[in-house]
């Protein structure tokens, strides 16, 4: 893509960003059950989406469809770890561990076949340094701690594998057609399991369905929807660089409504691990953004 993306796209980035950061510190204050939590945003989006997906009248294929289950898949056990670790670690820790989504992508990749440039394995490297400084910070909080930041790096791996399956299936379907399809996936099989498990679907307070509703459409229906919809005109490397603004904005709302800030020797620790992000990201300027 040449030239300076229009400027009412890199707004649309900018407010994506901003929707994005809210979702961190909303799951964190909500009193439902983790995978309910998970169930009801990508559930609902899905709700909200069949109906443009029946107006627009979208084609489905075959093969494109059994990936876009099994990014659903991938997609659930990504909240089904992620959305979790919100409860044991701080929203900072959480965000950014799982942000390594990018970092596992390009591993990924490059077990399929793709070439992984030089720069990307040394910001592979930085992140792994990164993970070990954050781990040992919260093990030296608490063993809880650390296990929220095992969950997180769980839900990064999931979502790699996310990303790179919804970068085959775009191939061959409109980012709404596979979004329906993997949300839909997604919703069903974390319904599936919160019935199997016993996990209450209802009986929430007011304010836990309002922080759900908000969820649904700041986090899920903005937040990376809009990154989706302005690679039309900005490159994948940059949204998924702009994500990572996520983080620290996450952080301050997490310390300003919560009253929830990373410990001071965890700073270092989460800032190489962006760094080392951002590395992997850049280095990959051809591969796929980051999927919804």
């Amino acid at each position: 893509m040449e030239g300076r993306p229009p400027t009412n796209d890199l707004a649309l980035l900018a407010t994506g960003v901003l929707c994005a950061s809210a979702s961190p510190p909303l799951i964190a204050a909500t009193a439902a059950p983790a995978l309910a939590i998970a169930f009801w945003r990508t559930g609902a989006a899905a709700l909200v989406l069949l109906p443009a997906v029946l107006f627009r009248r979208e084609r489905f294929h075959g093969r494109a469809v059994w990936l876009s289950l099994l990014a659903g898949a991938a997609l659930a056990a990504h909240f089904g770890t992620f959305i979790p670790s919100l409860s044991y670690t701080t929203v900072a820790s959480s965000a950014a561990l799982v942000c390594s989504q990018a970092v596992w992508a390009a591993v990924l990749g490059h077990m399929l076949g793709e070439r992984m440039p030089r720069r990307a394995w040394l910001g592979t490297a930085v992140c792994f340094v990164g993970v070990l400084l954050i781990t040992g910070v919260d093990v030296a909080l608490s063993t809880r701690a650390l296990f929220g930041d095992l969950l997180a790096l769980l839900g990064g791996l999931f979502g790699g594998v996310y990303i790179v399956t919804g970068g085959f299936v775009r191939r061959d379907l409109s980012t709404l057609a596979y979004t329906l399809l993997c949300y839909g996936a997604c919703g069903l099989l974390l319904l599936g399991v919160c019935l199997i498990g016993g996990q209450p679907l209802g009986g929430y307070a007011a304010a836990d369905w309002a922080r759900i509703g908000a969820l649904t459409v700041f986090g899920q229906l903005l937040g990376h929807s809009l990154f989706n919809f302005v690679l039309r005109s900005i490159s994948p490397t940059i949204v998924s660089l702009a994500t990572l603004f996520t983080v620290p904005l996450a952080a301050v709302i997490a310390a300003i409504a919560l009253g929830q800030t990373p410990p001071a020797a965890a700073v270092p620790a989460l800032a190489l691990l962006l760094a080392g992000t951002a590395l992997v990201i850049s280095a990959q300027s051809r591969a796929p953004a980051e999927a919804t």
